[in-house]
């Protein structure tokens, strides 16, 4: 009955997310018409497009010019206009291969098919234009309801996951995962491979981390969840259970999972290095093409637009720094959070996490899948009943002290998801253009769980306000910057 009832419960949350999803994709559709209507935007020679370098059999197939058309295409801005072009003509030139192929796959395959009708009626770059809106607001609202499901698996608490996944919802990237951009997808089958990974489908979760890959770089970062995992699963299977030939089985398995997430990625470096660098001498070839690692990507970052380590460190970026700097220091506060409260985890690879912790439905430490009911007998339930009287006399199996298992966002699910955006904020700081860790960041569930444990605590209440209030200013500032081509993140 109490399962029935959490069952329903859960539905009607996922119910009313997706109208919060939906009504916050409309808000800014409607944002940034207004913006568009009132201003003159800075650039406007995306609108221009010429033929393709190489010609192809369907290029241009229909020249419509009409006020519907007219405003798609002057909707095109900044990164939009690569993948576009992605779409329409091939990686012409060696800078679009920063671009991975998802979302122009997407693109084409709505064009080709659902909205090809309209081709007549609006040219054929109005329905890329129309096809990369659709794809982008759709993976969002899906990305919207994983955010939840995973929640509620990690946090164990439906109004707190409820709370996260409304934030997500009106975060400050918003703009972009309404804009034909990669966030989007990215966020969707990096939060949706999270959650068939703690649903017990592995294999699917890997296809869809391999998917997150092909969106964007960082994706294959998603395969730290997959060692963590694999980590904590052969430690047990070696030292706990003492089967070495188990613990080869799951080493090998996660090891074959990480390669499949990072494949896709590899495979679309080794095309560009087919199509730029195969056929010539040594002496033609651009310089990547000369390295031990030919990686495209790394070079397209480094020269055309100047990424690398401590790069940006310079004092004209300053206000650049200063516009990450909410989204940063909301990250390091969450990260910074947990770490004082759960520094056993920090110092020992989430290993002195409690067995209760290990045993969880998260799936992330241990090869059960969760507490077996019937291994509890009565004796065992009185031991029970003591370990949870007397805390501080938990022993792992080193014999080291352990913590008491903690809820909601300490909880020792939440660590892996910790290290992950540690690592990803780090990058952002020091390597990337540090205005873009607004975007980058936006799909890591920890800042929503820590924003949410702040917003539903009576402690804490300024910095609820402080959060939505942030979260408003950039979907405001955002619509209006980058509608009109004015820099953003």
């Amino acid at each position: 009955m109490a399962k029935a009832l959490e069952s329903n419960s859960k539905s009607r949350k996922e119910t009313i997310l997706i109208k919060y999803a939906i009504f916050s994709r409309l808000l800014v559709l409607f944002l940034t018409i207004l913006w568009r209507s009132l201003l003159q935007p800075y650039d406007t020679s995306a609108a221009l497009n010429p033929p393709c370098l190489y010609h192809k059999e369907d290029s241009f197939p229909f020249l419509v010019a009409n006020a519907a058309s007219r405003s798609l295409e002057n909707s095109v801005v900044w990164d939009s206009v690569y993948f576009l072009r992605i779409t329409e003509c091939g990686y012409e030139y060696e800078q679009t291969y920063a671009f991975l192929p998802l979302l122009p796959f997407f693109i084409s395959l709505l064009s080709r098919t659902v909205f090809a009708p309209l081709v007549p009626l609006i040219g054929l770059r109005a329905v890329m234009v129309l096809s990369g809106f659709t794809v982008s607001n759709l993976a969002f609202i899906f990305a919207a309801i994983y955010l939840f499901r995973v929640s509620v698996i990690i946090l164990k608490d439906t109004e707190a996951s409820f709370r996260a996944s409304i934030i997500f919802c009106f975060n400050p990237a918003s703009i972009f995962y309404s804009s034909i951009y990669s966030e989007s997808l990215y966020a969707l089958f990096s939060i949706g491979g999270v959650y068939h990974l703690l649903s017990g489908t592995s294999n699917v979760g890997v296809l869809w981390f391999a998917l997150s890959g092909c969106a964007r770089s960082n994706g294959i970062l998603n395969a730290g969840y997959i060692c963590f995992q694999t980590m904590h699963r052969a430690y047990e299977a070696l030292y706990q259970k003492r089967r070495a030939y188990l613990a080869m089985q799951v080493f090998i398995a996660g090891f074959l999972r990480c390669i499949c997430i990072c494949l896709p990625f590899v495979a679309f470096q080794a095309y560009g290095y087919y199509n730029i660098c195969h056929g010539h001498t040594r002496d033609e070839v651009r310089p990547w093409c000369k390295g031990r690692i030919p990686l495209l990507y790394n070079f397209i970052q480094s020269h055309y637009w100047g990424v690398g380590f401590l790069k940006y460190f310079q004092f004209k970026q300053l206000p650049n720094f200063l516009l990450a700097s909410p989204i940063l220091s909301l990250a390091v506060c969450s990260i910074m959070s947990y770490m004082k409260s759960r520094p056993e985890l920090f110092i020992s690879l989430g290993f002195q996490a409690t067995e209760k912790e290990k045993r969880s439905a998260a799936r992330l430490y241990s090869l059960k899948d969760a507490v077996e009911p019937s291994v509890k007998t009565s004796t065992n339930e009185g031991n029970h009943d003591i370990r949870q009287r007397k805390p501080n006399s938990k022993k792992d199996v080193t014999g080291t002290k352990v913590a008491p298992e903690k809820s909601g966002y300490l909880s020792a699910d939440v660590f892996p998801f910790i290290v992950h955006l540690s690592f990803m904020v780090t990058t952002a700081f020091f390597i990337m253009h540090v205005q873009v860790a607004t975007r980058f960041l936006s799909a890591s569930p920890p800042l929503y769980w820590f924003a949410s444990s702040l917003i539903g605590s009576p402690k804490h209440s300024k910095w609820g306000y402080l959060i939505w209030s942030y979260c408003a200013a950039y979907i405001l500032l955002g619509t209006l910057l980058f509608s009109n081509f004015y820099p953003f993140t």
